[in-house]
């Protein structure tokens, strides 16, 4: 196993200067054991979202609550994020990315009109007001359940997509599933109460990146302050669009069950922030928790980035290869959500277990940098090869096993065996 260890000091994109740890040759059982333990649980990937320990110190007053920073996954705070609560209106969500799924991939347009049945029509809680036996366009039924928060324009979307809104429930599981929504189970289009409908913050957060990730052509809806249909105008009942913060989107809920509950998203400068809370006691107390926990998450977090995709991190030595090593670097740039107070004290290492036999094939995942901070749990990311390494011919090989065996002695021990 092959260990360098580096220290990132502040404003440099890069690894600064390198101490050598540990430099050697493993068995292969050592090397594993000791890349699993860099992956067990608490040792995450940037790509797979993080949770950061440790963090500067804050208390929601929601019931649940969660705050991802959208480029890195990176969870800055977390209250039973994982447990079920009704989700209300932030349902809506689901809705709209089924909508929109539907839309990106051709299968419906914009322009088209969908049919006003009576079941939709006679649905009570916040309403689009469509009318019955009308035909409604797609673009006006989206602003009716982003901004007017309509329930009845969620089972014209539903019954127009599915057939029927149980049907249509049975997609949005299906799609909860596909996005790694463990902790979500819907049965109608538009959150209306129900014992076996519910969601968690986690997911909520998860769908939300979805939508702001997958569809930015519609996201643009979630910002919209007021829509009028039918001579009716509405306000978007999201009370952080209009305070001059940042925030675009998202979504509002609430029922006696779940409380008051928020999805919303802030984009300062390069940084994007998703909250969920639920389960306040009013209006206003989720208007001041919500500006309250993403303007903290954006104070006292920072994204840094240490690595550009395809820039060199390190290299690895090769055994029996054309070349004595091989570049390691990220497949993607990588960038890491660190507390602002321990921006100086980020670490990095490189392990390997090495050499690496030849073939190498460029991409090839072979190494690890393992990142560390005060305020952080280690971060392992992927590091691959970033040439292609063919294997020596025979008086390679030779050569290389002479150099080895030599080696070997001269450090006063019996060289050991290569895979």
């Amino acid at each position: 196993m092959t260990v360098i260890a580096q220290s990132l000091r502040s404003g440099m994109a890069a690894l600064g200067h390198c101490r050598d740890i540990r430099s050697g040759i493993a068995p292969r059982g050592v090397a594993v054991a000791l890349m699993a333990a860099l992956l067990a649980p608490g040792a995450v990937l940037v790509a797979s979202g993080t949770a950061l320990a440790a963090a500067p110190t804050f208390e929601s007053a929601g019931k649940q609550a969660i705050l991802v920073d959208d480029l890195t996954g990176s969870v800055l705070y977390a209250k039973n994020a994982d447990e079920r609560m009704a989700p209300s209106s932030m349902s809506k969500l689901m809705t709209a990315y089924v909508l929109f799924d539907r839309l990106k991939s051709g299968r419906v347009s914009i322009s088209d009109e969908f049919p006003v049945s009576e079941k939709a029509w006679r649905m009570g809680g916040s309403k689009m007001f469509v009318e019955l036996n009308s035909r409604v366009k797609v673009e006006d039924l989206i602003q009716g359940i982003i901004v007017q928060s309509g329930n009845d324009a969620c089972v014209v979307v539903a019954e127009a997509l599915a057939g029927s809104e149980d049907a249509f429930a049975r997609v949005m599981n299906d799609t909860a599933r596909e996005l790694g929504m463990t902790g979500s189970h819907f049965t109608n289009a538009s959150g209306w109460p129900d014992p076996e409908h519910y969601m968690t913050a986690r997911d909520l957060a998860t769908l939300a990146r979805h939508i702001i990730d997958e569809f930015p052509e519609y996201y643009k809806y979630y910002s919209q302050t007021e829509y009028t249909y039918g001579g009716i105008k509405q306000g978007n009942r999201n009370p952080l669009l209009y305070k001059d913060i940042g925030v675009d989107g998202m979504k509002t809920g609430h029922t006696e069950a779940g409380g008051y509950g928020l999805t919303a998203s802030m984009k300062q400068g390069d940084r994007r922030l998703i909250m969920v809370v639920n389960g306040l006691s009013g209006v206003n107390e989720r208007s001041n928790e919500g500006e309250r926990l993403l303007s903290w998450g954006m104070r006292e977090f920072e994204n840094r980035k240490l690595f550009s995709a395809g820039e060199v991190v390190e290299t690895a030595e090769v055994w029996l290869g054309d070349t004595g090593t091989v570049p390691l670097v990220p497949a993607r740039d990588l960038v890491v959500t660190i507390p602002v107070a321990d921006r100086n004290s980020l670490t990095a290492k490189v392990v390997y277990d090495g050499p690496i036999p030849a073939p190498i094939a460029e991409g090839q995942e072979i190494a690890k940098l393992v990142v560390d901070a005060p305020g952080i749990e280690p971060l392992a990311v992927p590091l691959v090869a970033g040439q292609t390494v063919t294997e020596a011919g025979p008086i390679g090989r030779i050569l290389a096993a002479i150099s080895h065996f030599v080696s070997g002695v001269a450090e006063g021990g019996e060289p050991q065996k290569q895979p």
